[in-house]
């Protein structure tokens, strides 16, 4: 199976207005609630794409309730959350029909008690023993080390499991440190960590900060990955319109379950492109369109970058 990780998980509800005003009063036309956060998105991608999931992090309280009991439908994806005291976020996306534009206002997460911290750990490390690759994803709530990621990288590396860092901030500078099989941010978190805008550039930079891979979003011109076996950056055929929030999450979606199925690189980063454009045209993260999907894969460009700075 696949572990995702998802300490600040979120319960996201999505509004779909004709245009959005500021100002004024808005008559949303649809309203879609899924369980949220990066990992549980990605643990979504996975069961579609047919790989077993188990997503595990933290949950509480009536909204935490409500994101347990939609998983729950979601048959292909195992709940391991750890109950916390506190209330689980929601984050909310209003989708301007008219653009295409997304606004997206997301909530604190809950306080985590160092018990509850405790509980999880455990669960975590018992959770490696079945594990063939886990992801780490997304912000910290309240409460939890700022290290953290540098902790569970580590004790997934000592379980022999690769791991996918995909976080920004302080918390991914210190993972890198741990050395992650793979790391995901965005060219907006790369340019944060390292100081350089030049993508290919930055990337570098991050695997000499620990990163055995690094693989890079760059919305809507596709992704980079730089790797010690090579570097290569991949484009969709096409652009594609639409809402692209959770269009990163599908990427590690891609990147994770080509790890497992050991696909070369090059694939690997072609099946991370077509998913994350697919996903700009469903209805709510965690989810891509198959048709979209089967369409863009085969158009996928993929074109070798130097290794070497």
């Amino acid at each position: 199976m696949i572990l995702t990780v998802t300490l600040n998980a979120a319960l996201d509800i999505t509004y779909r207005v004709p245009r959005l005003h500021p100002h004024r009063t808005h008559r949303v036309t649809d309203v879609a609630e899924r369980p949220g956060g990066k990992g549980l998105n990605v643990a979504r991608v996975l069961a579609s794409l047919g790989h077993r999931a188990v997503a595990t992090g933290f949950a509480g309280g009536g909204t935490g309730a409500a994101l347990r009991a939609l998983l729950t439908q979601e048959t292909d994806v195992a709940d391991a959350l750890v109950p916390v005291g506190g209330a689980t976020r929601r984050t909310v996306a209003v989708v301007d029909e008219s653009t295409g534009d997304t606004t997206q206002l997301n909530e604190p997460g809950p306080t985590v008690s160092p018990a509850e911290w405790h509980t999880f750990l455990g669960t975590y490390r018992e959770l490696l023993g079945d594990a063939r690759a886990v992801a780490l994803c997304g912000s910290l709530p309240p409460g939890v080390p700022v290290d953290v990621y540098a902790r569970l990288t580590r004790a997934a590396r000592t379980a022999g499991v690769p791991v996918l860092l995909d976080t920004s901030g302080e918390p991914l500078r210190r993972g890198l440190a741990a050395r992650p099989d793979l790391a995901k941010p965005n060219a907006d978190e790369l340019a944060a960590l390292t100081g350089s805008t030049e993508p290919l550039r930055a990337a570098r930079d991050t695997r000499r900060r620990g990163a055995h891979a690094v693989a890079a979003s760059l919305g809507a011109d596709g992704m980079l990955l730089v790797t010690a076996d090579g570097a290569w950056q991949a484009a969709p055929p096409r652009r594609i319109a639409g809402n692209p929030t959770g269009a990163g999450d599908s990427a590690v979606a891609g990147l994770l379950s080509g790890l497992v199925e050991d696909l070369p690189w090059p694939e690997r980063l072609s099946r991370a492109v077509a998913l994350s454009a697919a996903t700009v045209r469903a209805p709510a993260a965690g989810e891509f369109d198959p048709a979209v999907y089967a369409e863009l894969l085969p158009g996928v460009v993929v074109t070798d970058r130097p290794t070497a700075a």
